[in-house]
């Protein structure tokens, strides 16, 4: 997947990535050796000390750096990176009206935004279908079509879509990944095999941040607090 993103990323060595939801840090290992880029490995769920040793085995730790954090509470400067990707992590925290513009401050103008993942080849209008139906649960309500994401993307005004398709047959590698990592998920694997690609598959997105000047997030409001009289015949009672 992450091979497939980054066909459509605009990568040249020394730039700063920032790769939202490593994971165990293989995406962030590949961009560096494919394309010499530096790479803030970035995740919540797995720990950072083993992120760290992988990076040190892979032989890259002066240019990937292990980074443990909220994808809603970075600690990175506006303006700091020139790309950003997340690979099969995004739909986690993306799908957010207000996450894109939080998000894209902390890449420089013209920078871009690239995110892959599990998604659908098709919007479930009306909840899914019924050879699905023993595998849905309510989280997978983040799983999106390509145009979805491009619709998301466009209506939030801050990036131009570049870029936003289905991996064909992107089904098939779903289903081996599985029966790679977790053969026994029989319930995932079924669901696959029974859909054969109608609705579920990989997609992709690209984004290109707009010129204009973003709004930090609001994530305190000032207040100072002054004693008034409480009713308005005057007496004397204090908030």
């Amino acid at each position: 997947m992450t091979e497939w993103l980054a066909e459509l990323l605009d990568l040249q060595p020394g730039m700063r990535v920032l790769d939202l939801g490593c994971g165990r840090g293989a995406s962030s290992v590949f961009l560096h050796r494919e394309y010499g880029v530096q790479v803030w490995s970035t995740d919540l769920w797995f720990g950072v000390d083993e992120r760290a040793a992988r990076i040190r085995d892979a032989g890259v730790e002066d240019a990937v750096f292990p980074i443990h954090a909220d994808a809603r509470s970075l600690p990175f400067a506006r303006d700091f990176f020139d790309a950003v990707v997340s690979v099969d992590a995004y739909v986690y925290f993306g799908t957010d009206d207000l996450y894109l513009s939080y998000l894209t401050r902390l890449v420089r103008p013209g920078g871009q935004l690239g995110i892959v993942g599990a998604g659908l080849v098709q919007e479930l209008d009306a909840g899914p279908p019924e050879h699905l139906r023993h595998w849905w649960e309510p989280s997978l309500a983040c799983l999106h079509s390509a145009d979805w994401w491009r619709r998301h993307w466009a209506r939030s005004g801050v990036v131009d879509v570049e870029h936003a398709d289905t991996l064909q047959d992107g089904w098939r590698l779903w289903l081996q990944w599985q029966y790679a990592v977790a053969p026994s998920n029989e319930p995932e694997i079924r669901a696959l095999e029974m859909d054969q690609g109608r609705y579920l598959g990989y997609v992709r997105a690209v984004a290109r941040r707009r010129e204009a000047t973003l709004d930090d997030p609001i994530t305190s409001i000032p207040v100072e607090y002054i004693t008034h009289p409480l009713l308005t015949d005057g007496a004397d009672a204090r908030a």
